[in-house]
């Protein structure tokens, strides 16, 4: 019966897609990262805003598969260069101005760290539109979306846009659910970097590298 009912939506071996949904969702990536970090240094509501700009990147990613981006990027392979690298460079520029951020304060001492932190944070006020950014360079969503995604909708299936849809809704719904879990782990930890300067700073430059890792990733990636 369950078999059926997928069938009926168009989408093929449901269970497998979910698994592997839940599978990616789960390794570390530029999204959760920064959520995570936007949570510990500024609260659970900041943490959401980032989140929501997660929601609205997968989003828009999901729209772009169903849309064919993934046959058109695979034509032109001009194209899908000139995606990869701008997104590479872009993930690689948040982890060196992180990194840079770590190293100033470090070298300045708490009190002028208090106010380079105050600074940061004006400067990176708008976690949604930069969540949103990350989510549309991240190499791990990128290649989920163009790759993994699209092969549980049955081609033969008359209205194909409600596949996309469910499973869109499946997808959001895991990464809703572990994005909250970092939320609150971020939030626990916001009172502990608090104290321990030293400590948020070498958050702030180990989340640093690892962007410059993903930007690397993203790089190498191939369809």
């Amino acid at each position: 019966m369950n078999a059926l009912m997928h069938a009926n939506f168009g989408i093929t071996d449901f269970w497998t897609y979910l698994l592997g949904t839940i599978f990616i969702v789960l390794l570390p990536g530029p999204n959760s990262l920064y959520v995570l970090s936007v949570a510990a240094q500024r609260g659970i509501r900041e943490g959401y805003r980032g989140a929501c700009g997660v929601f609205l990147g997968d989003l828009i990613l999901m729209m772009l598969s169903a849309g064919g981006v993934a046959s058109l990027l695979k034509a032109s392979p001009s194209l899908f260069y000139g995606v990869k690298y701008i997104g590479a460079a872009y993930l690689g520029w948040i982890g060196l101005q992180m990194l840079l951020s770590c190293l100033h304060r470090l070298r300045a001492g708490t009190a002028a760290a208090s106010t380079a932190g105050a600074a940061t944070q004006l400067r990176g006020s708008k976690p949604f539109s930069k969540a949103l950014l990350i989510s549309l360079m991240n190499p791990k969503a990128i290649l989920f979306f163009i790759s993994f995604f699209i092969q549980f909708v049955d081609p033969m299936f008359g209205s194909p846009l409600l596949s996309f849809a469910l499973l869109g809704l499946v997808c959001e719904l895991t990464s809703f659910i572990y994005l909250t879990a970092i939320i609150l782990v971020g939030a626990r930890l916001a009172e502990a970097f608090r104290r321990r300067r030293r400590l948020a700073a070498g958050l702030s430059g180990g989340v640093g590298a690892v962007f410059i890792g993903f930007g690397a990733k993203l790089a190498t990636a191939t369809l």
